[in-house]
């Protein structure tokens, strides 16, 4: 019933964001692009009034960047973790669709803060800001934040098929059309090297783990026993396995009409590792090479990100 509530708020919500004029489809805001169908001026104003709390589990990713996938599999360890009983956890997402909470902390209306206040704990917070953008309590309380990142190429293959499936900007009709805005940071939430800059400040803070998409998809297992020890999700080794089936892209791409309606054709398209060399030009992939080149290549986080094995060949 809860589920079956957010897929009808989020198909409204696209039918709704359809009837926008397409030269108003994004909008500017304290200089980052913004798209008009889920955020509004008013929330972005007031989101440092955001009160977080300490044990709030809180992911972060860029556009693309695989938060869709982490974010459930985030769900999966909480109720699985024992902290939340069946019956509790249905009474929690029963709360959220009550509520009428989109699943991303920057979304949705300005009176979105007030209500967020009565979810239960632990309250899962999904974001796409980047850290000088985040509201300022969830640092000051230390709540747990969980970093997502993935190689550039793909996510930018990724977010052209969202964009073009969702309408984000219509004139874009092409990857060649697309390419240049994206290099150049002129597409909601900006330029994703910028956001690696950021939180490269933020390397050494306890509170804060890293991750990347490649290694969730490389080692599972691991990755998810590292996610669980990092949250204090008490989770068994069969339990893992389960949630790793559950989370699989095909079984969430097969359930995606049900927990994301419409949306979900967009949100699931591959989600495999290289699908940039089907679509990146030659002197596309020299524009991106130097970009990241130039910029984020000789920072610690950048080379966690592993560029030259993702990115080059």
């Amino acid at each position: 019933m809860a589920q079956k509530g957010l897929t009808e708020f989020l198909n409204k919500t696209l039918a709704e964001g359809e009837k926008i004029a397409p030269a108003e489809r994004l909008f500017l805001y304290n200089g980052g692009l913004y798209p008009a169908m889920v955020c509004r001026p008013e929330t972005l104003k007031i989101l440092d009034t955001f009160e977080a709390r300490s044990d709030d589990v809180v992911l972060v990713g860029y556009p693309k960047t695989g938060t869709n996938w982490v974010g459930q599999i985030l769900t999966e360890l909480a109720t699985a973790s024992g902290k939340y009983g069946e019956e509790e956890w249905k009474q929690k997402q029963q709360k959220e669709q009550e509520l009428k909470l989109f699943p991303y902390l920057e979304f949705g209306d300005p009176d979105k803060f007030e209500r967020m206040k009565k979810l239960p704990s632990r309250r899962i917070i999904k974001t796409h800001l980047a850290p000088q953008k985040i509201p300022k309590s969830i640092l000051q309380k230390k709540a747990k934040i969980l970093v997502l990142f993935r190689n550039p190429k793909d996510t930018a293959v990724s977010y052209f098929h969202f964009a073009k499936g969702m309408k984000l900007r219509p004139s874009e009709e092409t990857w060649n059309e697309f390419f240049p805005d994206y290099i150049s940071g002129k597409v909601p939430y900006g330029l994703y090297v910028d956001h690696i800059i950021e939180w490269n400040k933020y390397l050494d803070d306890k509170n804060i783990m890293f991750i990347t998409y490649e290694e969730i998809k490389e080692n599972g297992t691991l990755a998810l026993k590292q996610i669980a020890e990092f949250f204090d999700f008490s989770v068994s080794e069969q339990e893992i396995q389960s949630i790793m089936e559950k989370t699989s892209f095909q079984a969430m791409k097969e359930k995606s009409p049900e927990t994301h309606g419409v949306m979900g054709k967009s949100l699931f398209r591959k989600g495999i590792v290289g699908d940039w060399k089907n679509v990146f030009s030659e002197s596309q992939n020299e524009e991106m090479d130097q970009k990241f080149e130039e910029n984020a290549a000789r920072t610690k986080l950048g080379m966690m990100l592993k560029y030259e094995e993702y990115c080059k060949g």
